[in-house]
């Protein structure tokens, strides 16, 4: 027996680990399954290179769950320990067993070798999270003297025992005495749980207890003459050891793109609108599949869909921060060996490996969509909707992704009719280019609600953008920024009279003593804190009465409810214009009305009746307007 101490530099290291390495306990399970694939990944290679001789035979790795004796056993059948190994990969925590193989092989398998996980300098004293005790019991893979199995056990504090045991099977059983304040690993479902979220894809078959399984007697029929059949218990394999991101895409087919889809999200009854899979060797390695899902307008639901893996190794599923924030609207898998699996999301934040992978995904993303766009625009067109959202947020926060996407960005009209960037402004360019030379761009959020107004640019020969997403205002301060000489109004910011200002208005609606006159008949009608009385000489067969809100204050306050800028505009109550029509018969009939208390009456009407199509007429004066309406028509 030999009694030693951990080469550690603090007294005692573990309750270090315990705190503070990792943030969830139950990555034990991730670090020590991954330690029996990296064990096992060896055997392999050095099987290939013919350091080892024979048939390797069974190579699952089992996880074995005894609630009565409180214990987890990972068990796995790779190349095993030495006493000496032991000493050097367990007690010295400074070496990494699986580094220290890749450089000793490099020179004979540079692909065999590169799939180790290889980044567990820690990961096996995790176990000392969830246990009072560890014990360790190892038989090499090599033959001859000082290779009989060894046992090491550790209570949590430096002091250890290392003795020889009596293993016959090649491999490592790493054997967790369970805390009590972890018991809840000690429930089935808890370790299946953890093994479908972080081993589902590793490429060493993982068995955890059995399922039952029904086969055909071979000869024999039961009483209805039919093959007769039996129940038997089976290993159960928890996990898919050749995932489809490791395939290449000329072996699949779309049905298996979606088929793995809905492995990945079982809960998702919608298919995804296409993917990319990624396979790259250089400068890094990356594979994967990414789907663009149907996002519609809603991001805020998408969050959190992309899965991260090292060597199949699950790390997580928050990418915020390692890929640009608008792919995290992408559902899917990145896996690579350049991604250090590390306990830190701050540290995978801040690898160059994960940069470079995160621009190079951004590329591939502008790739797809291009091509889509040229080589299938209607298809394209068609799924419009689902991505724009992805898209503009794209553009609005990666400015290398704009410089690609204006190619392939579409701009949508009230008539459901799609142009790019360049081919709406030539649409525009001779009927909606003001006085000064600027582009104006109209636009409406609710063709419904906006719909006079539509109606009123349809009449002048505008065409009318529909701007109802999400992100919308955002994305039109964005545009604005960047194209030359052009503005963006929506409809209701002005009558359409005014929406373009092709040339100066000389004649006012009202002399300066009539505004004066009739201007408190109309103030009286409405809060006018909250609304700016304007009195224009309109086509006779506009409305009477329009309410518009200016462009500004009204972007400005929406993006600050978005979180924007601009927050001292959040508060602020909304701000409206009310567009007296002069022309109007109905409004001429108001002006020369002889009684005062008809006058404010058919005034307080109309614009009631102008309030109520924008929605804003509510509770009392709704309820008044409608006794009112009933008045008059009695």
């Amino acid at each position: 027996m030999q009694k030693g101490k951990i080469n550690v530099q603090t007294e005692n290291i573990f309750p270090i680990i315990k705190k503070f390495l990792y943030s969830d306990h139950e990555i034990f399970l991730r670090e020590l399954i991954s330690n029996a694939v990296d064990a096992t990944q060896k055997l392999k290679a050095l099987s290939s290179m013919g350091d080892i001789k024979g048939e390797l035979g069974d190579i699952n790795i089992e996880v074995i769950l005894n609630k009565e004796a409180k214990t987890i056993t990972i068990k796995d059948k790779g190349i095993g320990m030495t006493s000496e190994e032991v000493e050097k990969y367990i007690n010295q925590i400074a070496f990494s067993s699986a580094e220290d193989f890749v450089k000793k092989f490099k020179g004979k398998s540079e692909a065999e070798s590169h799939a180790l996980i290889g980044h567990f300098g820690l990961g096996f004293y995790s176990s000392f999270m969830v246990s009072t005790q560890v014990e360790i019991l190892t038989k090499t893979y090599k033959k001859g003297a000082g290779t009989k199995a060894v046992s090491w056990t550790c209570d949590g504090s430096p002091d250890y025992e290392l003795n020889e045991a009596d293993k016959k099977d090649r491999g490592t059983e790493v054997i967790l005495h369970i805390a009590e304040d972890s018991v809840e690993f000690l429930e089935e479902s808890r370790i299946l749980e953890l093994l479908n979220k972080y081993c589902r894809f590793l490429p060493v078959p993982i068995q955890f207890g059995t399922k039952k399984h029904w086969s055909t007697l071979e000869g024999e029929v039961d009483d209805k003459g039919e093959p007769k059949e039996v129940e038997t218990e089976v290993a159960r394999i928890i996990n898919e050891v050749a995932p489809l991101w490791k395939k290449k895409p000329t072996e699949l087919s779309e049905e298996d793109y979606k088929s793995f889809y809905h492995t990945l999200y079982p809960a998702s009854f919608e298919e995804p609108l296409f993917n990319i899979h990624l396979n790259v060797d250089y400068p890094f390695n990356l594979t994967g599949i990414l789907y663009f899902p149907r996002v519609k307008k809603n991001i805020d639901i998408q969050r959190n869909k992309i899965q991260l893996y090292c060597n199949q190794v699950f790390v997580t599923d928050s990418v915020e921060g390692i890929v640009p924030d608008f792919l995290t609207l992408l559902h899917g898998v990145i896996d690579s060996p350049d991604i250090p699996l590390n306990v830190s999301r701050s540290f995978l934040q801040s690898d160059s490996n994960v940069k470079k992978i995160s621009s190079h995904i951004t590329k591939k993303v502008a790739d797809k969509l291009e091509e889509i766009f040229k080589n299938k625009r209607e298809d394209f067109e068609k799924k419009w909707d689902d991505i724009r959202v992805f898209i503009e947020y794209g553009m609005i926060t990666e400015e290398k992704f704009y410089e690609r996407a204006e190619k392939f960005c579409l701009l949508k009209n009230t008539k459901e009719e799609y142009a790019t960037f360049d081919e709406y402004r030539e649409k525009i360019r001779e009927n909606q280019t003001d006085k000064d030379g600027n582009l104006v761009y109209l636009y409406t959020h609710d063709p419904e609600q906006q719909h006079t107004f539509l109606e009123a640019c349809g009449e002048k020969g505008y065409d009318v953008l529909l701007m109802d997403g999400q992100l919308d205002n955002h994305f039109i301060n964005s545009l604005e920024a960047k194209f030359e000489k052009s503005t963006f109004k929506r409809i209701d910011a002005e009558s359409v009279e005014k929406l373009i200002d092709k040339e100066e208005i000389t004649t006012p609606a009202l002399t300066a003593e009539e505004e004066t006159q009739y201007k408190p008949m109309f103030e009286a009608a409405v809060d006018k804190q909250r609304f700016t009385i304007l009195f224009e000489a309109l086509p006779a067969d506009y409305q009477p009465i329009m309410i518009t809100q200016p462009e500004f204050m009204r972007r400005m306050k929406e993006m600050s409810a978005m979180g924007g800028g601009y927050s001292y505009m959040k508060d602020m109550p909304d701000h409206y214009n009310l567009v007296i029509n002069t022309n109007h018969k109905a409004i001429q009939k108001v002006l020369h009305e002889g009684d005062a208390e008809v006058q404010s009456m058919l005034a307080k009407q109309l614009t009631d009746l102008a309030l109520l199509t924008q929605h804003l007429l509510k509770g009392e004066e709704l309820t008044k307007f409608v006794k009112r309406s009933i008045e008059l028509i009695e």
